[in-house]
């Protein structure tokens, strides 16, 4: 089942279901719904030329080094980041993943070359919800509370630059990061407000959620709500997509992973949107259940794992993957994290949290400090009602919002990488 949807979310994730249109707007971008645009890998006109080779350097960081770490999790070595540097003296730029992200994952790789390109130096860090991070580098091991994630995403940062201040020269410090790394990145900004280990001259957040809790509410509905029969018939469901890939290479005649490729598949066999819906909720589930999953059994288990039992190598997670699978982000919120903050502030109600885990919580911070800027799409799927008006409210001038693009789906396009690497440059337009 693994191997399975690895296959089947890494060919679906630049494939779509058909309708292709240019945007009628100044903004010239190829996909005018917005869950076509968060999913299919826009063809290459509409996007941004960018090096694919530039020096890296990988940081694998003790942060720490006395924690013992469960035998089911052998291939732990430390956190592992990504530095991509220049020759010279030059600003650097952190950047957090998004969701369940590695720090060398396709859009990290994608805003590595961007700024690179650009003259800065680029660390990457895996976002707080990947298993990596939640082993090697979370205190609490319970990722989703964003003030305590950001002070575990600082420490790295403080380890990271500890180790290669001796190999670069720094002019300045600047931070970015995108959908769940977009809003920590704030939370990020304001602790270094108090500490000053970094400065940060310039903070940019890209498509964020305004309220945690109710983007991933919403991204957990598009599975639920979008699988016939719902999750019961997730399997036939399956077998049903994998009956129709294999239509396609029959028909076609040979099979790639490249974005000509699933262009041409996507334009000859259309999908309907609520495939498209299902497509990206399985994503996030997938990456919320591996998060459940590596929080629990670091913490002794007792939530979809027995208390205290013994994993290794050879151990069926079978059982505990579908568990973790029809476990929504609510039920985790709920039953796991809400637990934890209560216990260090039993003050706070669950609505307190859910408050907490917004922008709107540091709206006054937001909205005074004038180095931090917002990109955004006005039809990103992860937003609810009145939220980009909100957005535009507290960012005015500095909010950047394109009218199409989905949830992250237009971050390689010219226009946006031209914005984002000028927003850091100081340059106009």
């Amino acid at each position: 089942m693994r191997s399975l949807c690895a296959f089947l979310l890494t060919f679906l994730m630049v494939m779509g279901s058909g309708s292709y249109a240019l945007a009628e707007n100044a903004f010239d971008y190829p996909f005018t719904n917005p869950y076509e645009a968060t999913v299919i890998e826009a063809p290459s006109p509409y996007r941004a030329v960018l090096p694919q080779e530039v020096p890296t350097r990988i940081l694998n960081l003790k942060v720490f080094p006395e924690r013992k770490i469960p035998e089911i999790f052998w291939y732990e070595d430390g956190l592992p980041c990504s530095l991509v540097y220049q020759r010279g003296k030059a600003p650097l730029i952190f950047i957090i993943a998004g969701t369940g992200a590695r720090y060398d994952s396709p859009k990290m790789l994608s805003l590595q070359r961007a700024f690179y390109q650009a003259g800065f130096h680029v660390l990457s860090i895996s976002s707080p919800t990947h298993m990596d991070f939640i082993i090697n580098a979370s205190s609490a091991m319970i990722p989703g509370n964003l003030e305590e994630d950001a002070r575990d995403l600082y420490r790295v940062m403080q380890l990271a630059i500890d180790k290669i201040q001796n190999n670069i020269e720094v002019s300045a410090y600047y931070l970015t990061g995108y959908s769940l790394g977009g809003i920590q990145s704030a939370f990020v900004s304001r602790l270094d407000e108090k500490q000053r280990q970094f400065d940060f001259q310039k903070v940019l957040l890209i498509n964020p959620p305004v309220s945690l809790y109710r983007s991933v509410s919403i991204l957990d509905r598009l599975l639920d709500d979008n699988i016939p029969g719902g999750l019961n018939n997730f399997r036939p469901w399956l077998d049903d997509v994998m009956q129709n890939l294999s239509d396609i290479y029959k028909e076609l005649g040979y099979f790639e992973f490249s974005g000509e490729y699933v262009y041409k598949v996507h334009k000859r066999y259309p999908r309907r949107e609520s495939f498209l819906r299902a497509i990206i909720g399985l994503s996030f589930r997938l990456s919320s259940s591996n998060m459940i999953f590596a929080a629990d059994i670091m913490n002794g288990g007792g939530y979809i794992t027995p208390t205290h039992a013994e994993f290794n190598q050879s151990t069926s997670l079978t059982p505990y993957a579908m568990v973790a699978c029809r476990t929504t982000f609510a039920n985790y919120f709920h039953e796991y994290l809400y637990p934890h903050v209560h216990r260090d502030h039993p003050e706070l109600t669950e609505t307190d949290v859910i408050g907490r885990l917004s922008l709107k919580h540091i709206e006054t911070y937001l909205r005074r400090t004038q180095k931090i800027g917002l990109l955004h799409n006005q039809d990103d799927i992860i937003l609810g009602n009145g939220d980009i008006e909100y957005l535009r409210q507290v960012f005015g001038t500095r909010a950047q919002i394109y009218p199409h693009g989905g949830h992250c789906g237009n971050m390689n396009h010219p226009d946006v990488v031209r914005f984002m690497t000028n927003f850091f440059s100081g340059r106009e337009g």
